[in-house]
């Protein structure tokens, strides 16, 4: 599919846009690109309008060297919408970019029609947990540039349910729903990786932000989908933003951890499916 680029709020993002019918974009999450829904787009994108793109200091977007805040990625989002000429969309946001989503919409509700929060939290933890955050995946980053393969098992823990971390190991060539391997993710964890300044100012732009006591004020209705087994964004915590949002669906992927998106794809994509076509 090809790239493009929009000029917005004195930066280039890039974004892409797949299939045809009513919009959703989609938000990535920490430290990640937009490649990162190649299992939530092929279904999708034979129904709806998906637009995925690249946060500023992301992927293929432009590099900032200039603090930013979750306000400025959520005027991203929007800027980009109205170089797009979309009106309203559905919003879905994985991880920090369920964090992103839920700011675009308590200060854009007009823009958006269904919300979609998965594997997400309304804040960050404290500044003590964010500086170890950041210090484990800088370190992850050397890693990567002198042993991806060692990176990737390393960290299996933290992102998959054991029972695949299993099946990885034993078979890191096989393909899940034909799309990806752990020997794809190995090589693509190499490509247009950010760099430690992209890292520490995300992390700058998660001190103190937080949604929660915020969050009634969301009236879109809003599917929460947690995995059963995450270890970074825990299903307790997003029952709670379930107990908070009004018009919210809380459903549980069990058995699986933090990458349920890529790991248990069809389930996933039935329940998005299942909740945008209402």
């Amino acid at each position: 599919m090809t790239e493009f680029y929009a000029n917005i709020n004195g930066i280039k993002i890039c974004y892409e846009i797949h299939g045809k019918g009513h919009p959703i974009i989609l938000i990535h999450g920490f430290g990640s690109r937009k490649e990162g829904f190649k299992c939530q787009i092929p279904t999708l994108s034979k129904i709806f309008r998906v637009i995925t793109f690249d946060n500023r200091g992301a992927g293929k977007s432009e590099r900032v060297n200039q603090p930013y805040t979750m306000q400025t990625l959520a005027d991203d989002i929007r800027s980009l919408l109205d170089f797009l000429e979309i009106k309203k969309t559905h919003i879905l946001g994985t991880s920090m970019g369920g964090i992103i989503a839920q700011q675009f919409i308590l200060q854009y509700p007009e823009y958006a029609n269904k919300l979609v929060l998965v594997n997400t939290v309304s804040g960050a933890p404290n500044n003590e947990a964010l500086e170890i955050l950041k210090k484990n995946r800088l370190e992850q980053l050397e890693l990567i540039k002198n042993n991806p393969e060692k990176a990737f098992w390393d960290n299996a823990h933290i992102w998959f349910y054991h029972k695949y971390r299993k099946e990885l190991k034993a078979n890191p060539k096989k393909k899940y729903f034909g799309i990806w391997s752990a020997e794809d993710e190995i090589k693509e964890s190499t490509i247009l990786m950010p760099t430690p300044l992209d890292i520490e100012l995300q992390i700058e732009a998660l001190k103190g932000f937080n949604t929660l006591e915020r969050l009634y004020k969301i009236k879109n209705p809003t599917l929460l989908l947690a995995a059963s087994n995450d270890k970074i964004c825990t299903k307790n915590a997003i029952e709670e933003m379930h107990k908070r949002i009004p018009k919210s669906i809380f459903r549980v992927i069990e058995k699986a951890g933090h990458e349920s998106p890529k790991t248990r794809a069809s389930e996933v994509n039935q329940l998005l499916i299942n909740f945008l076509k209402d």
